[in-house]
């Protein structure tokens, strides 16, 4: 009896849940039915044209962006995201053109690096200019002070006033079990963390007091060749124009290449692979180099205000339409370089029309909801992403409304262009209960959420969800699933890995007639049906024990509740 008894229950809490996602479906199909192949590639054929001029902010790109965007968002039916009636928030920024000269002094001889095609190298600090002379040169491995892992590569050496030269990524520690493996127990094993970014290791770098922070580039660690630095740091670049003129940042940011950082270490008696290989351990310390730096950065800074694009779907529930989602695409890429023979615009159709037509038919979808979600929806274009997530950064940091309020932030940076998958990947590192509700929507869907197959790129910390993650609220960002429906295994990784190779920030990156957005579609649903859950639902998503976040979301729960 007491068996039966069980299986009628297991039976009945079965038949309550397909009942219970039967409903689901059919109260979201209307707005679903809203996001099509269609309408997503008209949106991308308009803001990816060469009339945008790619986009750049601060120019004719921005300008006619910014307008298509708010018009969309008009004709939609949202409100105005601004509490102050606009569609707009400004988000003060300084164009910055640099012109850098380096130099290393080794004895009598000196060595000129070539610009940009030796090195990069500019300065967050609104400066006309930035001088730095025979600074005194330290290789400081991968420049990093993680106290959680027992980790210091500065230990006791003072910087202040030097140029330091470091490595990408985080240090590759061998599994101690399994030499084939790195330890999972130190810097994530096989995934970056944050401390192999790049503007993290400027970050510490500023903290100790150093002149300059040279990276020496490789290009598995970077997650992108030499070529992606060059054409994203040798243009005009933005910084917040902040009121103390950003003057407690790093004074010069650099790169170098492999080769010229194999041969300026050479040059002063040392070899990069043995110095690389000691700086996976916790015993390394920096090592002065036996060279001076010369570097000169002169700068042509152009003031100006660029837009975040925001609409607002208010809430259905007089209580709880105070809480909010928000959807982010940037709309911003890398503009137009005059310089350059043959095509000069970057028109970044994948990067991040794709993501800005997403956020538009989501925003279409939404307003065919009956009822409305419980809780109020924006949906935001974000300038500057490409410069350093700025526009997301601002608002995180000038929220329009109150970040203790915002449940979560769903980010669409690139689409899938190459048609259905079985799968979609959670770039979020399973780091929330936003992970949970995609994994479940993708099953309800006959589909599979798969984990991140590139952690070592470190997208989480490359696209704007990072800058609301790092204040605390949970954050979902997704990558096009890698099993394509009909097609060969190697299928998804091919197009992957040629997308990156040949039109990640480069001109080529366009309209393609042959792209079938069918699987783009299929991935933005799943995340129309996750941030319809957060905002109709009646918990709000947190993030799991160990995540570096979660003590910044307790903090500010805590403190919104005092």
């Amino acid at each position: 009896m007491r068996t039966t008894r069980w299986f009628v229950a297991i039976l009945l809490a079965n038949a309550i849940s397909a009942l219970a996602i039967d409903q689901l479906a059919m109260r979201l199909q209307p707005a679903l039915e809203a996001i099509t192949p269609d309408g997503l590639l008209a949106h991308i054929k308009i803001l990816a044209s060469d009339q945008f001029e790619g986009r750049a902010p601060g120019t004719k790109g921005e300008e006619l962006s910014v307008k298509y965007i708010t018009d969309q968002l008009k004709q939609i039916g949202l409100k105005p995201g601004n509490p102050d009636g606009s569609y707009i928030q400004e988000v003060p920024l300084v164009g910055i053109k640099s012109e850098p000269r380096m130099s290393l002094a080794i004895g009598d001889k000196t060595t000129e690096l070539r610009y940009p095609d030796d090195f990069v190298a500019s300065s967050a600090r609104l400066q006309s200019e930035i001088k730095i002379d025979k600074s005194d040169v330290v290789f400081v491995g991968y420049g990093i002070v993680a106290p959680e892992y027992g980790w210091d590569d500065y230990k006791d050496v003072d910087v202040h006033g030097k140029t330091i030269l470091m490595l990408i990524g985080d240090p590759p520690i061998p599994d101690p079990k399994d030499a084939s493996k790195l330890d999972d127990k130190m810097f994530k094993g096989k995934a970056m963390t944050y401390y192999g970014r790049w503007t993290y290791k400027y970050e510490i770098a500023a903290q100790k007091g150093a002149a300059a922070a040279v990276i020496i580039h490789e290009t598995e660690p970077a997650a992108y060749p030499y070529l992606v630095v060059k054409t994203s740091w040798a243009k005009e670049n933005y910084e917040i124009d902040n009121p103390n003129k950003n003057m407690d940042a790093l004074p010069v940011r650099s790169w170098v290449t492999l080769d010229v950082g194999k041969k300026l270490l050479a040059d002063c008696g040392q070899d990069f692979d043995s110095l690389k290989k000691s700086a996976t351990t916790k015993e390394f310390r920096p090592v002065a180099l036996n060279t001076k730096a010369n570097i000169e950065v002169k700068q042509t800074l152009r003031p100006f205000k660029s837009r975040n694009v925001i609409g607002k779907l208010d809430g259905s529930d007089p209580k709880l339409q105070n809480e909010y989602v928000i959807y982010t695409a940037h709309w911003d890429h890398l503009g137009r370089h005059p310089e350059l023979q043959g095509d000069q615009i970057f028109n970044g159709a994948i990067d991040n029309a794709s993501g800005v037509a997403s956020l538009i038919q989501l925003a279409a979808a939404f307003m065919e909801l009956n009822p409305l979600p419980k809780r109020s929806v924006l949906f935001m274009a974000t300038t500057a992403e490409e410069a350093g997530l700025l526009g997301a950064k601002f608002y995180a940091e000038h929220p329009l409304y109150p970040l203790e309020k915002t449940l979560a932030d769903i980010n669409i940076d690139t689409v899938n262009p190459w048609g259905k998958t079985h799968d979609i990947e959670d770039l979020s590192d399973n780091n929330s209960t936003l992970d949970d509700l995609l994994a479940a929507a993708a099953q309800r869907n006959g589909r599979a959420m798969t984990p991140n197959s590139q952690p070592e790129k470190g997208s989480f910390y490359r696209a704007d969800h990072f800058e609301f993650s790092k204040l605390g609220v949970p954050s979902l960002y997704t990558g096009g699933g890698k099993d394509f429906v009909g097609k060969p295994a190697n299928f998804g990784q091919q197009k992957k890995d040629d997308y990156t190779a040949h039109h990640y920030h480069q001109v080529s990156d366009e309209v393609d007639p042959n792209w079938d957005l069918s699987g783009a579609v299929q991935d933005i649903d799943l995340l129309f049906e996750v941030g319809y859950q957060v905002a109709d639902g009646d918990k709000f998503p947190a993030w799991k024990l160990g995540t570096e976040f979660k003590s910044k979301r307790d903090a500010m729960m805590k403190k919104g509740l005092n």
